[in-house]
């Protein structure tokens, strides 16, 4: 018996050891927390540097986000939310519950980046991915007027969904309704988030989803397939910046903001590319991987000002609604 009394005292020190360390927890979405996203590599780099538990909770898709932080307000238990972008930085702002940071870096964007509440961990281009022997269209226009069958994201509950309400309003302004109104009949389905929309595209479902140009880099480098390509549009693609930023009631703020700057630094930025499968906001030191040169670069970026997203959302939500209920 004395043997398990021993073995009983070392567990309870264990549990005492455990118990005394500060857990922070963050909001994020499904894929990010999932086996094959970057979750399980930053919790084990993170909590080797802050003698801290790391608690990553998934909250389905990055729209999805800010709804659930609205909702539990300053009753929270995240003290860092990791997953809303650029569409959705004022409408994050305006709950109030956000804190500014003091992170700086040289960051590897395509714009200047000087937002003091939100910290740029990654970026990329929406894109519509298809087979690769097959034909795809050059634009909005051509992909309506095509037999494609595609599957999209629910706007109001995910970030791409968003992207693509402005991406179509970018490229064609007061002639958006038209476009949709000629791509509603290409709509298989519109799902609530991006996983479930790619995992139907890949059980053949649809000719394409919407995703990013840099998808198929998770076919070529994690697969070792070339089959999956990126359709280039020639009227640009719609730029997605993803942020994190800490709440202002977080207990454990100077652990939120050891965060936020471990994000930027080589150990986080260097997990993103064949994790996320997005653009690192900061260059690693190994540079991209192998196989990020063969992707579709746009030849024109679009993006709405933050400050200007949440007026064009709304605006762009009731012409998808009104064109896909017709």
């Amino acid at each position: 018996m004395k043997h398990l009394a021993i073995a009983a005292g070392i567990l309870t020190a264990t549990s005492a050891v455990a118990a005394d360390k500060p857990q922070l927890t963050v909001y994020t979405y499904d894929s990010f927390v999932s086996d094959w996203g970057p979750g399980p590599k930053v919790e084990e780099a993170f909590e080797a540097v802050c003698d801290c538990d790391l608690n990553l909770v998934g909250v389905e898709d990055g729209a999805a986000l800010l709804s659930r932080i609205r909702l539990e307000g300053e009753n929270t238990d995240a003290d860092v939310v990791l997953g809303l972008d650029t569409n959705l930085i004022a409408a994050a702002k305006e709950t109030g519950l956000f804190a500014p940071h003091s992170v700086t870096a040289d960051y590897a964007l395509p714009i200047q980046w000087t937002d003091d509440t939100f910290v740029p961990y990654d970026w990329g281009y929406f894109a519509f991915v298809h087979n690769a022997d097959a034909s795809a269209p050059a634009n909005f226009r051509e992909l309506a007027d095509s037999e494609a069958k595609i599957i999209i994201q629910d706007p109001r509950s995910s970030t791409p969904g968003l992207g693509l309400l402005l991406w179509v309003k970018a490229a064609y302004g007061d002639e958006a309704p038209a476009i949709w109104a000629d791509l509603s009949d290409n709509i298989v389905t519109v799902t609530k988030g991006w996983s479930e929309a790619y995992g139907l595209f890949l059980d053949g479902e649809a000719d394409m989803v919407l995703s990013y140009t840099t998808s198929p880099a998770y076919h070529l480098i994690a697969e070792e397939d070339a089959s999956k390509a990126a359709a280039a549009f020639d009227e640009g693609h719609y730029m997605q910046i993803e942020v994190a930023a800490k709440l202002a009631g977080s207990d454990h703020s100077e652990l939120a903001d050891q965060f936020l700057n471990f994000m930027v630094s080589d150990a986080f930025q260097q997990i993103i590319p064949t994790t996320n499968w997005m653009y690192p906001a900061v260059t690693p030191s190994s540079g991209l991987p192998e196989g990020f040169d063969t992707l579709v670069v746009p030849q024109k970026s679009l993006i709405i000002d933050p400050s200007e997203a949440a007026t064009k959302r709304d605006e762009a939500l009731s012409e998808w609604l009104g064109a896909l209920s017709q």
